[in-house]
């Protein structure tokens, strides 16, 4: 073991070990205000709610809604803080070494589950975070130009099919659900198509309506208003069955069987943090998804509430990991 190697590894135990005193102090804490008050005494300052991708997604969108709801539950301000980068890393390392208090939490996208098998990580996504929620589900919509023949999954299929590599599809990031999901329809089908990838979902909208690429597979929220104004058509949706925001549009299990994926957005926050705590705010945040307005504006923004326990979000991330470390591997997918 190299000079450099022990002090990386010296480094990371002593981050762990100050992540073991700070979530018992906090234990501690809250155990004792609760038993003297009969409640916990949380919170009492403003709580950051790391948003670790661009404004203007689903993520982004559900953390605000969520976070102006909490804002009056809690009659303290909830600060949506962006902080964007490495396929949402970034944002997720700074949670996962903040104290593990309450005051600094982390909304969560698909990309969670991918990243750990394309980026290296300076945290573990399972055991420096503790799950607090599952928020909201959504699923995605293939989506072609107006010009491009198919006009149905089976018809893009067999286009792909009869044209190896022809097929241009377009993808936002290497762990986006974009790119994800395409490489799950990959494996499903076998079909071969040639990856076009975008830094942005604006550029990647623009050349797919004007046709300079085929088809991609984009949030609800996203395609929406092109749809509405004959802009884009829509073949398929990729959840498991036809979703209500959608009802007249085919799932793509319709034709291929077995196949069904939704984006997600979750909470949660650094490891250790006091049990009593992850309770009171998985109560609140279950309590706001419950309410029909707030309902309604999820829908209204292409996704639908999803209340859950702890161990639910727990339960789907390993769900996800999962899938997506075989889809990665099987179809070799990296960040070049």
């Amino acid at each position: 073991m190299t000079r450099s190697t022990r002090h990386l590894a010296h480094v990371l135990r002593s981050r762990r070990v100050t992540q073991a005193i700070l979530g018992l102090i906090a234990a501690l804490f809250f155990t004792c205000t609760w038993a003297v008050n009969n409640e916990p005494v949380w919170p009492d300052r403003p709580v950051r709610l790391v948003v670790p991708y661009p404004g203007g997604g689903m993520a982004d969108v559900a953390a605000r809604i969520l976070g102006q709801r909490l804002a009056t539950l809690w009659r303290q301000q909830v600060v949506v803080d962006n902080k964007p980068g490495a396929g949402g890393t970034i944002g997720s390392s700074s949670v996962a070494h903040a104290a593990p208090d309450g005051y600094t939490l982390l909304t969560v996208f698909d990309t969670h589950a991918a990243t750990p098998y394309l980026y290296k990580l300076d945290y573990d996504p399972v055991v420096d975070l503790s799950p607090i929620a599952l928020v909201a589900k959504s699923p995605m919509m293939l989506v072609c130009s107006t010009g491009f023949a198919p006009n149905n999954v089976a018809e893009l299929l067999q286009f792909a099919k009869d044209r190896p590599s022809t097929l241009n599809f377009v993808t936002v990031g290497p762990g986006s659900p974009s790119r994800m999901m395409l490489e799950l329809l990959k494996s499903a089908t076998g079909i071969n198509v040639t990856v076009v990838p975008y830094r942005g979902g604006g550029p990647a909208m623009v050349d797919l309506i004007s046709g300079q690429v085929d088809a991609m597979i984009a949030s609800v929220a996203t395609v929406a208003p092109h749809l509405k104004n004959g802009r884009l058509k829509v073949l398929a949706v990729t959840s498991e069955k036809r979703s209500s925001l959608a009802p007249n549009v085919p799932a793509m299990s319709e034709t291929i069987p077995g196949f069904g994926t939704d984006a997600w957005v979750g909470l949660m926050g650094p490891a250790k943090m006091p049990a009593a705590l992850v309770a009171k705010i998985n109560k609140d945040i279950n309590q706001v998804l419950k309410n029909p307005d707030v309902k309604a504006i999820l829908v209204n923004n292409g996704m639908d509430a999803t209340p859950s326990t702890p161990e639910g979000l727990d339960q789907w991330i390993h769900h996800e990991m999962a899938r997506w470390s075989k889809v990665i591997a099987e179809q070799n997918v990296t960040l070049n």
